[in-house]
């Protein structure tokens, strides 16, 4: 490892007496950047992963004046993935790495890659929800679906709206979320591929409906998901639906607790949908705590 780290060092001394010398056009930077790519994949052998983030990065700025502009991004990238592995052994802050992933999506933006910009806008959307900033999260994943839908690739603009809708409604911003799951549906519905999602993503805006609190509005609801989906209103994430509905109309925790345990039992509830719910039986606890207080 200390070997590695030696002949990495030396390629940095070397390409930086290069870049300080004279030099015919590019050439000094062309030579640079062949030795500082030497280093970078030393101190990767040396599991020196800052040392590489740092060399990457100057071999960015190399290719950059070169204009030679997709490597430059790639160098970010590259930058950004050594920062990551430093974040998830010492739990250190990943600005770094979202720093390097900005600098490549302006890139490749810049040359026209909109594909590669959308695919490290939704890496950067990942970084900031695993470092529980959905503001930031949103934003990303906002950006990487637009850029997705641009280019035509409808799953991957679909995965980041999700993301999008699924954030929103756990910072409360449920008219938001439910829009978006809405509109999914409706634009899956027709698709082969897709139509079989469509229940799920009902339900997902149904809970988001639910947590608004307005009975009307959820039955309201409930009639336009049936004409997205018209099998909708046989399956059980209808009936669930239905169920908590009522439950809530009638403010009864007992009942609300029972639908949800009977759909647990045949389809596990995943964490955000467990959140938010609670978040709706608290609610209705609080209703009849506070009915009683007036008893």
């Amino acid at each position: 490892m200390a070997d590695q780290n030696s002949k990495g060092e030396d390629f940095v001394q070397k390409a930086e007496k290069k870049l300080s010398g004279w030099g015919i056009f590019g050439s000094k930077y062309d030579d640079a950047a062949d030795l500082y790519e030497k280093a970078c994949n030393c101190f990767k052998l040396a599991k020196n992963w800052d040392r590489a983030g740092s060399v990457y990065i100057k071999l960015a700025i190399c290719h950059l004046k070169l204009e030679s502009k997709h490597e430059a991004a790639s160098s970010y990238v590259d930058a950004a993935n050594c920062y990551k592995k430093i974040s998830i052994q010492v739990h250190v802050t990943k600005d770094n790495a979202t720093e390097s992933l900005n600098q490549a999506v302006n890139i490749f933006l810049e040359i026209g890659r909109l594909n590669m910009a959308a695919r490290y806008c939704k890496e950067l959307g990942e970084l900031y929800e695993q470092e529980q900033n959905p503001e930031k999260a949103i934003e990303y994943f906002e950006r990487a679906a637009d850029l997705f839908q641009s280019e035509e690739v409808t799953t991957s603009a679909n995965q980041c709206n999700q993301k999008v809708a699924q954030l929103a409604a756990q910072l409360e911003q449920y008219p938001k979320a439910i829009e978006i799951y809405e509109a999914i549906a409706k634009h899956s519905i027709n698709n082969n591929l897709l139509k079989y999602s469509v229940k799920g993503i009902l339900l997902n805006a149904g809970i988001c409906q639910l947590c608004k609190g307005d009975v009307v509005a959820i039955t309201n609801a409930l009639e336009r998901y049936q004409e997205i989906d018209p099998t909708f209103s046989g399956s059980r994430e209808c009936k669930l639906l239905s169920a908590l509905a009522d439950s809530m109309d009638e403010e009864d925790v007992g009942k609300f607790t029972e639908a949800l345990h009977e759909y647990d039992s045949m389809t596990r509830l995943d964490a955000w949908k467990t959140t938010l719910l609670l978040r709706v039986k608290n609610a209705i606890k609080q209703k009849e705590e506070e009915e009683d207080d007036l008893t």
